[in-house]
């Protein structure tokens, strides 16, 4: 057996969903171990687009046990839409999904007071999906959880003594605070409707362990947007490496068997907050375009530029990365030149990791390699891969110390070239 982390490495939205789909055809379980409904995961199975919020990317394949642990908020209008929307498409059985009696609630009030703050002075480019105000909540000790949520008398006594809490924020934001009555009525709704998949999600891993089950640990979001690790204070309100995990779906640090990083062959972050390879004007915009850059939830356009290394430096070391997932590397295609950021100069010194508090001080340092042209969907093994992109694959290699051993060379999921699986004994 194997308990194999995979964690994006960049700002989210490396194609973890893609890469989480392929690893899941060898997986027996499937964990997602934090962030909640703002971490949008497209996959495109047969030509036709499948987009999951919360529910981990194994829930298209039908063996694959589907969890959602303690470290997971959870948005109940948003989880019961996507089981029912799943199961209408005839892709996810009865008994498949597990949620953690300690995850906690996403409430309607959440989101009113991130929108709200989002409209204001200082927003941080948020999904104003009420992920940040969850996990306050949940830091401030007075969070709703699942176990709460099943228990009716429960659940008003902890909704009445956190929704006071919040009355003066949200009214000093200028909002209107909800009716408790509403929230009991609707949420009671929601509750039964998800109360046979509620149980111990840390016991459920311990004995899948036991029985000497492949499990699948997925993140949200991507380094550069962790609570510690990544570019503060534009950065989400979970632990998002792979130490997070453990947190995340209750099971122990020494148990984890390997981490793998997802890195798309650029790079491209949302919301506000600096970003030191970034394309401007039509260069940024071509790629963009090229590379279909939309938020999965939002539909918001990304913001898109070069490779950072220094970023994939951060990430491999943070999260203890071995083996790199290398996806879209057919966007690229057409282009004469590519430029990869390899370090930063910084007061006229080169560094190689991004600094804690003056990313936007920062000056790129590029190479330039030459770049590459056709139709790369077509390439089922790195022979095939023209010369150029093997080159551009090699150095990444050198410059991080991670091996890549995946590659995404379309949208669909048969396009990517694979050699080597984490669940494979080394």
């Amino acid at each position: 057996m194997a308990m194999v982390v995979v964690v994006g490495a960049q700002w989210g939205d490396e194609g973890k969903g893609k890469v989480v789909d392929r690893l899941t055809a060898q997986a027996d379980v499937v964990v997602r171990y934090g962030g909640g409904a703002n971490a949008g995961h497209t996959l495109v199975v047969g030509g036709e687009k499948v987009v999951l919020r919360l529910i981990p990317s194994g829930a298209l394949h039908a063996k694959a046990k589907c969890v959602l642990g303690p470290g997971v908020v959870i948005d109940p209008e948003v989880l019961v839409q996507e089981i029912a929307t799943l199961r209408a498409r005839g892709l996810f059985g009865e008994g498949r999904l597990l949620i953690s009696d300690r995850a906690h609630v996403v409430m309607p009030h959440h989101a009113t007071i991130d929108t709200l703050r989002e409209n204001g002075p200082g927003a941080i480019g948020t999904t104003k999906r009420g992920i940040g105000p969850a996990y306050e909540d949940k830091a401030g000790r007075r969070g709703i959880r699942m176990a709460d949520l099943l228990d009716p008398a429960r659940f008003r006594e902890r909704l009445e003594a956190n929704l006071e809490s919040w009355r003066p924020v949200i009214v000093a934001l200028g909002g209107e605070v909800p009716s408790i009555d509403e929230i009991v009525k609707r949420y009671g709704e929601l509750a039964k409707e998800l109360a046979p998949h509620v149980g111990d999600a840390s016991a459920a891993l311990a004995e899948a362990r036991e029985q000497g089950k492949h499990v699948l640990l997925e993140g949200a979001q991507g380094t550069m947007l962790d609570l510690d690790h990544g570019t503060f204070p534009f950065v989400t309100s979970s632990t998002v490496i792979s130490g997070g995990a453990c947190a995340g779906a209750g099971i122990a640090p020494t148990h984890i068997d390997r981490v793998m990083g997802i890195t798309k062959a650029y790079t491209t972050r949302v919301g506000g907050g600096p970003f030191p390879t970034e394309l401007h004007g039509d260069a940024g915009e071509a790629l963009r375009k090229a590379g279909n850059e939309y938020g999965a939830v939002t539909g918001r356009p990304r913001r898109c530029g070069w490779l950072d290394i220094a970023v994939l430096r951060h990430a491999v070391r943070v999260n203890g990365i071995s083996e790199l997932a290398v996806t879209k590397l057919d966007v690229l295609s057409g282009l004469p030149k590519i430029a990869l950021g390899v370090a930063y100069e910084l007061d006229g010194k080169r560094i190689d990791f991004p600094p804690p508090n003056r990313l936007a001080d920062v000056k790129p340092i590029y190479e330039e390699l030459e770049g590459w042209s056709g139709d790369l969907s077509t390439c089922r093994s790195v022979d095939d891969l023209p010369a150029s992109v093997r080159t551009y694959l090699r150095r990444i290699e050198e410059l991080t110390g991670a091996r890549v051993t995946m590659m995404g060379v379309g949208a669909d999921r048969e396009h990517t070239i694979e050699i080597d699986t984490p669940f494979r004994p080394r």
